[in-house]
């Protein structure tokens, strides 16, 4: 699989700890989304980006939330002037699921344009 292969999935409503990635499955899946990491918490993904103004950081938080909305997975999201942090995480299963990665790799898709 690649990141492209990722970001072209979509999400599925994934409930319960059966849907949950271990520690593998996680380790593999950052290997598609480059600068992603593992959270402190171990429960999320996270990765911070930078850009030359509020206004160029403000157009991206735009874009993620419309990506967010159609896809129905949202991301935690802090932001300032040139810089925003995006963190994945599947509440409902208590960790990370396929959906962060799908919406993590959909994101790099999204700067790649």
């Amino acid at each position: 699989m690649t990141t492209n292969d990722l970001a072209t999935q979509h999400c599925q409503p994934r409930k319960g700890k059966e849907h949950a990635l271990d520690p593998a499955q996680t380790a593999g899946l950052l290997l598609l989304v480059p600068g992603w990491q593992l959270h402190a918490n171990g429960h999320a993904i996270v990765k911070d980006f930078r850009f030359a103004d509020f206004h160029h950081t403000l157009g991206f938080i735009n874009a993620v939330g419309f990506m967010a909305n159609h896809e129905d997975h949202h991301p935690d999201i802090e932001a300032g002037y040139g810089h925003c942090q995006l963190l994945w995480s599947t509440h409902d299963v208590g960790g990370l699921s396929l959906n962060d990665f799908i919406c993590a790799a959909r994101v790099e898709a999204l700067l790649a344009r």
